[in-house]
């Protein structure tokens, strides 16, 4: 028996398993999808808008009604401990898992009931998947081109500049599969990119990439933003994304905490220390004596 091609947002079923009162609840009926340009009501549309969204694997809840709005033209971070939620709540967000309930619009375009639309407006770089790493890295930019139905010569342009960005032209005729985890991060921003996208989704882009080409990366980014793109960042380093963003959210055990600029979430503090204010788990460094016997 076929499934069909596009099931409806899945937003008012109840839930598969018996939950906590707050866990997974189907939210309030999202306001019909707006057009992709202008403002709805005098407000500019969110590049993008998440709306109680929330995942179930098994017992266990790993996003359990988040709802974000990501301003068009910012740099946005998403932080949070491991398991939080985030590449759960990112993956829901770019259509590459469905979620249980609530619904995930790019620029106003519904990812779950018009996908290939909304598509089109991502860029996305995924956490752990896999890759066609059987290609070189310059044929896999340009199959990413190609795949998105651009012209052939712009493709070959954008390839090469790509490529010369991001310090790869060396490496361009290698397969991917025997790239180092950095360059493989670098090659897979290259081909969210090519197609010159709206929203930027990133998960983890600097893990494993060395400080200079991270420098490169942030100096692309950093351009991309100041053109109109939005970019949203999931990352472990507080640092990095106090000194890049331009607002913030912190997720923890599949909620979101705190959300808006940075500074407003920061409360005069650094972002580290809200951070661990918000998440708790600290520990004090008593004991270990054993550590201290030389």
């Amino acid at each position: 028996m076929t499934e069909p091609r596009h099931e409806p947002t899945p937003m008012s079923a109840p839930p598969h398993l018996d939950a906590p009162p707050h866990a997974l609840q189907p939210p309030q009926a999202a306001a019909p999808a707006a057009p992709s340009e202008g403002s709805v009501a005098g407000a500019p549309i969110a590049a993008l808008s998440i709306r109680g969204l929330a995942k179930r694997f098994g017992e266990k809840i790993a996003v359990d009604g988040v709802s974000l709005e990501v301003p068009a033209g910012s740099f946005f971070g998403m932080v949070g401990p491991n398991g939080a939620g985030k590449t759960t709540t990112l993956s829901m967000a770019t259509g590459l898992l469905r979620p249980d309930f609530g619904t995930a619009l790019v620029h106003g375009v519904d990812v779950w009931a018009r996908p290939l639309e909304a598509k089109k407006l991502m860029g996305v770089l995924p956490d752990g998947v896999r890759l066609f790493d059987r290609l070189t890295g310059e044929q896999l930019v340009t199959y990413s081109g190609l795949l998105r139905g651009m012209d052939r010569d712009v493709v070959g342009t954008r390839v090469s500049e790509l490529l010369a960005a991001l310090d790869l032209e060396a490496d361009a005729g290698s397969l991917v599969v025997d790239y180092s985890a950095g360059m493989t991060k670098k090659i897979a921003l290259a081909s969210a990119l090519i197609h010159a996208p709206r929203l930027l989704v990133l998960d983890e882009p600097f893990e494993s990439v060395d400080p200079v080409s991270a420098a490169n990366i942030r100096g692309i980014l950093e351009s991309y933003v100041a053109s109109g793109g939005t970019v949203i960042v999931s990352s472990h380093v507080m640092d990095l994304v106090q000194r890049m963003c331009s607002h913030v959210a912190v997720v923890a055990g599949g909620r979101v905490l705190a959300a808006g600029s940075v500074d407003e979430v920061r409360n005069g503090s650094t972002l580290e220390e809200r951070f661990v204010q918000l998440v708790g788990g600290g520990h004090r460094t008593e004991g270990l004596e054993w550590l201290r016997t030389f």
